[in-house]
């Protein structure tokens, strides 16, 4: 029998997308994953964990420019982080870290931490969901795409998804998604290539069927629809419960910390052989408008917390991922749709931006800081933003083509255009 047939008749064909945040369930060690598994073992490839902090990080106060600290802290009076709490870098003078990322600094000396000076795009639009569209789908502020960068590349690597998926070859989702609903940039051509993880902490409780018959109204074929839905991402669920049901021992996670839940999930899923290469998991509370630090103590308050959050998380994932074993195959990437003005506002806040630096992580990253450093005016004023050196598709381009291999043609097909890549990756 050739593989084709095979596929059809072990009942492989369906399509898998994720439906109003239903949690996976299945049968652990069903024969058919069994035999998945004995075909195709754990390989060595690549995958990309992307962070999403949304809101907007203010990247002044996040990576601080220490030789123009004093036009630093003349545009920030009120929420300038004082130079005796700034984290030092390893071999470099200029910038230092926000004090309550000491988990960057430690990733950074050990040469797996880069960062990225002004990443942005062009026309910066300051609406956090238009925004936000912007860097998932890697279009201009004048296109409005209804497809995902990530899903475009997805989309060559699991060709005609979602028909005849999961199937043999590719018995594993395309994406997988903390959250309860599908971001657009695993949005595909014809269908969501991501499955959805709503509950980090409780992957597969069961929840109700539908199993209620359908009625002869206008919307029956649409539910009917939904319904197929459900039932059919099922059909990824043995192999994800497989995966996750392998692992029994990993690097301890800060507790409390709704981040690092998150990727303590993907580094299990990761190390039981899943064979996902895209990932996405965020947080939330980056708008950072009014009381962004403890007036009294600025290294401190809402957007400390955050920044500790980020980076406690960040240092144990790679930890977590060096104890599995798989530390070489994985490399992560924090976005946010933008950054923040130059001035504070009289809130102790910041106001939305443009410009930000952008963090990339691994043990195969090239550590180091990369792209044109923001110059500081010498009178900024409250319209001033930090302008856009770098365009965001560059990072892209650089994580296809170093990481993901993927040829310069195809490249430029997913992104419309070509940018130039970055040196983030190593050998």
């Amino acid at each position: 029998m050739d593989r084709r047939k095979f596929i059809r008749y072990a009942g492989l064909s369906s399509l898998p997308v994720f439906c109003q945040g239903i949690p996976l369930f299945s049968k652990a060690g069903s024969p058919v994953n069994q035999a998945l598994q004995h075909l195709f073992p754990v390989d060595d490839r690549k995958v990309l964990v992307i962070i999403q902090l949304f809101g907007g990080n203010d990247g002044l106060n996040t990576l601080i420019p220490l030789e123009q600290y004093d036009l630093y802290q003349k545009a920030r009076k009120n929420l300038a982080i004082p130079r005796n709490k700034i984290l030092s870098l390893t071999g470099e003078s200029r910038w230092g870290f926000h004090p309550a990322l000491t988990g960057f600094q430690e990733l950074y000396g050990k040469g797996q931490m880069a960062m990225i000076h002004s990443v942005g795009y062009e026309k910066p639009d300051f609406s956090h969901f238009r925004s936000t569209d912007i860097w998932m789908s890697g279009s201009g502020a004048d296109t409005h795409s209804v497809t995902g960068w990530a899903a475009r590349y997805l989309d060559k690597q699991y060709p005609g998804f979602p028909e005849n998926y999961p199937q043999l070859q590719y018995p594993d989702p395309p994406a997988i998604q903390t959250g309860m609903a599908a971001s657009l940039i695993f949005q595909g051509t014809r269908s969501p290539m991501s499955v959805n993880i709503s509950d980090p902490g409780n992957v597969f409780k069961l929840q109700q069927g539908f199993d209620d018959a359908l009625t002869d109204f206008t919307s029956g074929h649409e539910l009917g629809f939904v319904r197929q839905v459900a039932s059919q991402t099922q059909r990824y669920s043995d192999v994800i419960k497989s995966a996750w049901a392998k692992i029994n021992s990993q690097s301890p996670y800060p507790a409390g910390n709704t981040l690092a839940e998150q990727l303590k999930l993907v580094a299990r899923l990761i190390a039981g052989g899943l064979r996902t290469p895209v990932y996405m998991v965020s947080m939330e509370g980056f708008d950072t408008h009014a009381e962004q630090v403890d007036r009294e103590r600025p290294f401190a308050g809402q957007h400390a917390e955050l920044l500790q959050i980020l980076g406690d998380a960040v240092k144990a994932f790679q930890d977590d991922l060096s104890f599995l074993g798989i530390a070489d195959r994985v490399t992560g990437m924090t976005f946010s749709e933008f950054g923040r003005r130059i001035v504070s506002n009289e809130s102790a806040g910041t106001d939305h931006g443009a410009a930000a630096p952008l963090f990339v992580f691994g043990a195969k990253v090239n550590g180091g800081i990369y792209g044109t450093a923001p110059v500081l005016p010498e009178n900024a004023t409250t319209a001033d933003n930090l302008p856009m050196h770098t365009d965001y598709r560059s990072v892209y381009t650089s994580f296809l083509h170093d990481w993901f291999k993927t040829d310069p043609s195809a490249v430029k097909e997913i992104l419309g255009a070509t940018y130039p890549t970055l040196p983030l990756i190593g050998s």
